[in-house]
């Protein structure tokens, strides 16, 4: 078991899409959020943990079996869909991991004591996201477990204005059995979108959640990896194209708004990039920042994609990010 994060660490991601919806708004038609003022792509930083999440549960064995789990997953039982209560109470087991009756409980305080324990030993999405989970024994004794995650993100945005497309198919079945004619299908997608997102690993919070340099690890495996399993239909041709990682020498210390110190350039009309040979990456505010306060760095890491296009080199004492 590796220690508990005792540095404060800091996140940039950027990846990009291509005729694809990066996060719909089940609010209106699904469509991908787009700042109507400007004309910015936003994706939430709930879809970005949910790609982490999903692929540490397929990929990383955190499936609910040898005491690692995601919590925050869709789990159907025979009365349906779990709720929180439920999936709280798959965590009130003793030391050898069977199921204590809840009858057995004197009271909700205790319950409490024993969920918390197991979750936060076992799931590696509390330790990263944070959590709120009721807790109730009977209606007249009822808890709650809170944990403020030490990792954040900030909503993500992309780098440049973009172009909604509307598409309209036919689907392959009759709409009713006594039609013949097919269903229609619509969706909105996105021809281009390069996104960055910012986010922070938070040394003071890791204590109380047990977040681990080894959970860290396995987060910027799921962000970078995650992003290149999106294969659904609606999520296939999203690449991550770059990942680094700031760490600190002094705690409590972070430059801030990482995101705003990069930009697309090299295009005459941003509505009109397609694809990486379109643009150029300007990092030369990202770079002036990272050598301002190089005294408070203990170390930068990175993983990139070979094919984007950055204004200068990334100097030689960036190291390679490890990944799972």
């Amino acid at each position: 078991m590796s220690n508990v994060v005792d540095k404060r660490s800091e996140l940039l991601f950027c990846y990009d899409v291509t005729d694809a919806n990066p996060n719909g708004d089940p609010m209106d038609e699904n469509k991908p959020r787009i700042d109507e003022e400007t004309g910015i792509n936003i994706v939430t930083d709930v879809r970005l943990k949910r790609t982490v999440r999903d692929y540490l549960y397929d990929y990383r064995g955190f499936n609910g079996t040898v005491g690692k789990d995601i919590l925050i997953r869709e789990i159907t039982e025979e009365s349906g869909l779990q709720d929180a209560k439920m999936r709280a109470e798959d965590f009130l087991l003793d030391d050898t991991q069977k199921r204590i009756p809840k009858k057995d409980m004197p009271n909700v305080g205790k319950m409490v004591e024993i969920i918390d324990r197991n979750i936060k030993a076992q799931c590696i999405d509390l330790r990263l996201f944070g959590v709120t989970l009721p807790i109730e024994l009977n209606k007249g004794d009822k808890s709650s477990i809170t944990y403020t995650g030490p990792v954040q993100f900030k909503m993500g945005r992309s780098l440049h204005s973009v172009e909604l497309k509307h598409i309209k198919g036919t689907g392959a079945f009759a709409s009713t059995s006594e039609k013949q004619q097919k269903t229609f299908r619509e969706e909105y997608v996105l021809p281009y979108s390069f996104i960055a997102f910012h986010g922070i690993v938070n040394e003071t919070a890791a204590v109380h959640t047990g977040l681990t340099d080894d959970d860290v690890k396995e987060l910027v495996s799921g962000i970078w990896k995650g992003t290149q399993n999106l294969i659904s239909r609606s999520k296939f041709g999203q690449m991550p194209r770059l990942l680094l990682k700031v760490t600190y020498k002094e705690k409590g210390f972070f430059i801030g708004d990482l995101d705003k110190k990069i930009k697309v350039t090299g295009c005459d009309n941003p509505l009109k990039i397609r694809s990486l040979k379109d643009f150029v990456l300007d990092i030369t505010d990202l770079l002036a920042a990272l050598e301002k306060y190089a005294a408070k760095i203990e170390a930068i890491e990175y993983v990139m994609d070979e094919n984007l296009r950055l204004s200068g080199k990334l100097p030689g004492s960036f190291k390679s990010l490890t990944l799972f």
